[in-house]
């Protein structure tokens, strides 16, 4: 009888444990999935693989001549060699921020446009985000192929 009785809460307090690792675990993933923001290039965004609703990162580089201040609203556009994002951001731009040069926002969109809520610039003269660097690479390069496919198809 009293094996029956410490084999039952035995039972009970590893079923207590299993809950709460369970709970501890949930709420660990909640957690880090509202922290999880991801990245998207202006070419995804066009193709609308960028969710609706919830906020990323686009980069890019800034379109020259493209940068409006309307007192502490900004409107620019972000562009990857392909495609172009319009963006709108309220508040100070970083002191690097300029046409012609690589930039990150944060926030989401809305429509057709980003709404920013962060915009981060390069540090140095030689930075690039790395995504942003890559997905310039990668425009650059299908440039590249469709011209050489464009001069092959040529009489």
């Amino acid at each position: 009888m009293m094996i029956k009785k410490t084999r039952h809460r035995r039972l009970l307090l590893i079923a207590a444990g299993l809950l709460a690792l369970g709970a501890i675990a949930a709420l660990v993933m909640n957690a880090f999935r509202s922290n999880l923001v991801f990245f998207y290039t202006p070419s995804q965004v066009a193709a609308q693989e960028a969710p609706q609703g919830r906020s990323f990162r686009i980069g890019g580089l800034v379109q020259p001549g493209s940068v409006r201040r309307e007192g502490v609203r900004v409107q620019f556009v972000i562009s990857d060699g392909s495609e172009q994002v319009p963006v709108s951001f309220q508040g100070a731009l970083p002191d690097l921020f300029k046409e012609g040069k690589g930039v990150v926002a944060q926030g989401q969109l809305q429509g057709r446009q980003f709404l920013a809520r962060e915009v981060l610039a390069k540090h140095d003269e030689n930075y690039m985000p790395p995504e942003a660097a890559d997905a310039l690479q990668r425009s650059q390069q299908a440039r590249e192929r469709a011209a050489q496919t464009l001069k092959g198809s040529t009489p």
